[in-house]
């Protein structure tokens, strides 16, 4: 609790205003695609297109050290199969911090899977599936992620998907002191991405587009190497869940969860890893 204290004081100390926006000509960079990516709407929408030459991303302008990250997205309707559309946070590097939300497209009918990974001093392999419970090529839903020095929380419309404590005391590394960008791409992996690759993209469906608006980043942003932020953040530096988050938490594992690394015996046959012992909040 001290040590927490500690850093949050050095963190409010210097105060840097922290970016809260939602138009994507001031806060993001088309990074690839040779065009294939476009922001519109006078930077309110941003589309991402993928061909069989080429998919595209785009990367936040800032790179930040914990707050609150939301964006509106729209995914690959249609035959999406072998597509992944992703918005995630992370650093650079061989040993990167990384947040990720994936989505893993589906032949037509057939419901997308988020895939959700965290990784800390370049370790992830902490995957986490679930199915959602709408169709998200309909409409646009907000995905967001809450990251501080405590926990990363996973959330779909404002409903918490996945929890990642951080477990530093029983020897788990926990992303806090490398700043990460935010970053989205549209992407071909049919190597993998649908029923493990068994499925291949069609490209009869091309080209494949996905849709992003309403991106808020209410964080710290690091500034010449060094995070700040101001004395309004604290209210996403010690949120947790409350009870009825975690009612709706259980309600998503128990219901929509594929797949959870911390429940495959097989792959842990010499016991599961440390964090997975931790509560969920």
């Amino acid at each position: 609790m001290a040590k927490l204290s500690l850093i949050r004081a050095s963190f409010m100390a210097a105060m840097v205003v922290a970016s809260a926006s939602a138009n994507f000509l001031s806060d993001v960079d088309i990074t690839w695609g040779d065009g294939r990516g476009k922001m519109l709407d006078n930077g309110e929408l941003l589309q991402l297109t993928l061909d069989r030459a080429s998919g595209s991303g785009f990367q936040s302008k800032q790179a930040y050290l914990f707050g609150r990250f939301d964006m509106k997205m729209k995914l690959v309707p249609g035959n999406s199969a072998g597509t992944v559309t992703t918005y995630y946070l992370s650093s650079q590097g061989p040993a990167h911090d990384e947040i990720d939300f994936e989505f893993l497209g589906n032949t037509s009918g057939e419901p997308y899977v988020l895939h959700t990974n965290v990784f800390a001093q370049g370790k992830g392999d902490r995957e986490q599936q679930f199915y959602l419970w709408f169709d998200p090529t309909l409409a646009f839903h907000t995905y967001s992620v809450l990251w501080n020095p405590r926990r990363i929380v996973f959330y779909v419309d404002g409903t918490p998907v996945r929890v990642f404590r951080n477990s530093e005391g029983a020897g788990v590394a926990y992303p806090k002191s490398q700043a990460m960008r935010v970053y989205a791409s549209l992407w071909d992996a049919d190597d993998w991405a649908t029923r493990g690759g068994l499925v291949k993209t069609d490209w009869s469906q091309a080209p494949f587009v996905a849709s992003y608006r309403g991106f808020v980043a209410d964080a710290c942003v690091a500034a010449s190497g060094r995070p700040s932020c101001s004395a309004s953040k604290a209210g996403w530096w010690d949120q947790g869940l409350d009870s009825g988050g975690a009612r709706k938490l259980k309600w998503v594992r128990d219901n929509y969860m594929v797949y959870d690394y911390c429940r495959d015996a097989k792959r842990f046959p010499g016991g599961f890893p440390p964090e997975c012992s931790q509560p969920l909040d």
